[in-house]
């Protein structure tokens, strides 16, 4: 069909109705939020007795450490590694420690390990300091186990193992105000005291599940995708689960978690029964291993450009060719949605631009449920698999084999919005219908959108004893994401008031290098105290709401997931990021470093 869009009269080429299809959405969104449960979860073990130990790596006994450093950098992945790295590289200091509950560099990386586990942003531009490390990704997306090679790279490229402390988590940190430094006590008896804290643990921590009546009650094997059982599966994260070969088995979840591990399960499991609430959008992935001619025709530099091709279309401001060429840089064409119009954009006015994005999101949607019906057999399943919500509401996922997985006669979806009714001794009931099972996996993610210590594991203390926790009881509190008044020489590097890509780690590391030239230059100036003003900081909190509300006003609208806060939009991911983006953010803080008088920042020696 066509219509025209309100101004100029533009014909739009759509093949669906969009107000029906915005009618659907609402109904979905409605009936979601009525259901039970949106925002109740709880941690697998406050139900059941599971392992909290590491199963990949022995821990080392060891006496307690008690020292004083110059940085204290709390977190061993990829955001500390590329702080230490960074820190190394501006000759800010050797004098680091790093404390890291892992058994080696990795963080996420580390922990999951799950079947089917690889990035799905490109290697090339995913994986951080190629150049540096003289490395080169054998695939256009990486496995996991390539990509927890790649951390320990790093580490031992800038020599970081020595400054680490494995198996050991900060219990407390505390501002010890007469001698201007911070105290860290561990999980292991360490005492570290440090002028600078670098906060890196990450948002992706804490496991959770939803509330279920009678899971304690199970009688077969239950994990989380985040701490995966290998000994009773059997198999790596390449699949080969022989343990499974008799087995019933359900996942829980179908966010991309499930959607890269839901083939393997099929694969080799007896019966498959997936567990989903909302359905997820699920595009071609396309991997490929590394051309190694190409490998050896780059040019030195060709990872930062290829950085600037995917950072320029994700900010709707293409500069060149598509260099990364994949469903989230192709994702700039289908938002403007100049491919459903025959002028050219840029000659349209405000009203029929805004317009016409929203037919582009709803196309957008509208070709994945196309797709489901071209690939799924059974019309009933492919009716519960297709997404009905904003293209924006939740994180793509990309897969080549996930809706085939539903053509075979071993996997069963059961679809239902409250999830699972109950567990019982050996089956899991939903919809009414009880299913025996053996085993049952939750992919059911982690708790975001909040920093309470109950996150972290620990409690922060600044001066006259103020917590973090209170501080940001009613809401984020920053200059620029980074530091928070009351809290000196405390950088918070995870997601915070600032860009936000969905190539992650680009984005730890333009935090750590601007953290490393800031101690630079506190350096060079014979500073040692960082702290923001409060109104820097109230300013700065102001522009990061007044910026949100146009996309809290979108995600309203979407249904209930961990991208809106489960419809609490105040926990949402994306609640205190920098709306316009990564680009336009470090367009900001370039200004800044060049206005040369770190404005809004109180910079002094004690």
């Amino acid at each position: 069909m066509m219509i025209e869009l309100p101004v100029s009269g533009v014909e739009v080429k759509i093949d669906f109705d969009p107000e029906a299809v915005m009618a659907r959405y609402g109904e979905e969104r409605e009936s979601r939020l009525q259901r039970k449960g949106f925002g109740d979860f709880e941690r697998l073990d406050d139900q059941r007795d599971v392992s909290s130990g590491d199963p990949f790596m022995p821990v080392v006994e060891r006496e307690p450490v008690t020292e004083e450093v110059e940085v204290l950098i709390l977190g061993g992945g990829f955001g500390g590694l590329l702080t230490g790295a960074r820190l190394k590289e501006h000759n800010v200091t050797d004098s680091i420690r790093i404390i890291e509950q892992g058994g080696d560099f990795g963080g996420t990386w580390y922990w999951n390990r799950y079947p089917g586990l690889r990035c799905d942003v490109e290697s090339y531009i995913y994986l951080p300091l190629l150049e540096e490390t003289g490395y080169i990704p054998t695939q256009k997306y990486s496995e996991g186990h390539e990509i927890l090679e790649h951390a320990q790279r790093i580490a031992r490229h800038y020599g970081l193992y020595e400054h680490a402390l494995f198996h050991t988590a900060a219990s407390s940190l505390t501002w010890v105000e007469d001698e201007s430094l911070w105290e860290c006590r561990t999980d292991r008896g360490d005492v570290v005291r440090a002028r600078y804290v670098m906060r890196a643990n990450g948002p992706l921590q804490k496991s959770r599940i939803p509330r279920i009546p009678g899971i304690s009650k199970f009688q077969g094997e239950v994990f989380h995708s985040s701490r995966w059982n290998f000994e009773y599966t059997g198999g790596s994260n390449q699949g080969g689960m022989t343990g499974l070969n008799d087995k019933r088995v359900a996942i829980v979840g179908t966010g991309p978690t499930a959607i890269q591990a839901i083939p393997y399960l099929a694969e080799d499991a007896a019966e498959l029964f997936v567990v989903q609430r909302t359905p997820c959008a699920v595009d071609a992935r396309g991997n490929a291993p590394t051309d190694m001619e190409w490998a050896a025709s780059l040019r030195p530099g060709w990872q930062a450009e290829r950085h600037l091709s995917f950072n320029s279309r994700m900010a709707q401001q293409p500069v060149g060719e598509d260099l990364v060429d994949d469903g989230f840089s192709r994702s700039f064409t289908y938002t403007m949605g100049q491919h459903l119009v025959d002028v050219p954009i840029g000659e349209l006015g405000m009203e029929d631009t805004v317009r016409l994005r929203q037919l582009a999101d709803l196309w957008r949607g509208q070709q994945i449920r196309n797709k489901i019906e071209e690939i799924v057999e059974d019309p009933r399943t492919a009716e519960m698999l297709k997404p009905w919500y904003g293209s924006g509401c939740k994180r793509p996922s990309f897969s080549d084999t996930y809706y085939q997985t539903f053509n075979r006669p071993n996997v069963h979806l059961l679809y239902s919005p409250d999830s699972i009714d109950e567990i019982r001794e050996n089956a899991i009931v939903v919809g009414g219908e009880a299913y025996e099972v053996d085993c049952i996996i939750f992919a059911t993610g982690f708790d975001t959108g909040t920093f309470d210590a109950g996150v972290y594991g620990y409690e922060v203390r600044g001066r006259e004893g103020r917590t973090l926790s209170d501080t940001f009881k009613d809401g984020l509190k920053s200059l620029h994401g980074f530091y928070t008044h009351g809290f000196p020489n405390f950088f918070e590097l995870g997601l915070s008031q600032n860009g936000y890509i969905a190539n992650f780690t680009f984005m730890l590391d333009q935090k750590a290098v601007h953290v490393a030239r800031l101690l630079a230059h506190t350096k060079q100036n014979a500073r040692n105290h960082i702290e923001p003003t409060e109104d820097a900081q109230s300013a700065w909190v102001k522009t990061i709401r007044d910026l949100n509300k146009p996309r809290t006003a979108y995600f309203m609208n979407c249904t209930p997931g961990f991208f809106n806060g489960y419809g609490n939009v105040s926990r949402a991911f994306f609640a205190n990021t920098y709306a316009p983006g990564e680009v336009a953010f470090w367009e900001v803080m370039n200004k800044w470093w060049e206005d040369g008088n770190c404005e809004g920042l109180i910079l002094r020696s004690v």
